[in-house]
């Protein structure tokens, strides 16, 4: 289903960390058990290294699971926030429109280019009000 992303799969929309989670025990020198909030029951609670990064204390970094909106089958819906730029392209005989988006649960530095035509068509509210950036 297009718009909807696996929890944990790569992606530049996908979430690069939540939590921050307690660390319950240590199992091997590079896996620990981590104490998960009940809405992640079906995730498995032991975790490599390699996944798991330490906490910096800097909240803004921080992103809480209700933010993200996470469903029962551990996927969630991408849900533009605002339209930040606008650019025509010309390619060969015709030129493409498109639409530079912010999505929400997102930082501006990942907001990335979509056809502003099937923006317009999936999301027309963005562009009720007649003004998109140039």
């Amino acid at each position: 289903m297009k718009g909807v992303m696996r929890f944990g799969k790569k992606g530049k929309l996908s979430p690069r960390y939540i939590g921050p989670y307690k660390i319950s025990k240590r199992i091997v020198n590079v896996a620990y058990e981590l104490e998960l909030p009940q809405e992640l029951a079906a995730v498995h609670l032991v975790f490599h290294i390699s996944m798991l990064k330490k906490c910096i204390g800097d909240p803004s970094l921080i992103m809480p699971i209700e933010d993200i909106g996470i469903k029962d089958n551990l996927s969630y819906e991408k849900i533009p926030f605002q339209i930040l730029d606008r650019q025509v392209r010309k390619v060969r005989t015709k030129e493409v429109a498109s639409v530079k988006v912010l999505w929400r649960n997102q930082f501006v530095e990942e907001a990335n280019w979509e056809a502003e035509k099937d923006m317009k068509k999936r999301y027309p509210y963005l562009f009720e009000s007649g003004e998109v950036p140039n």
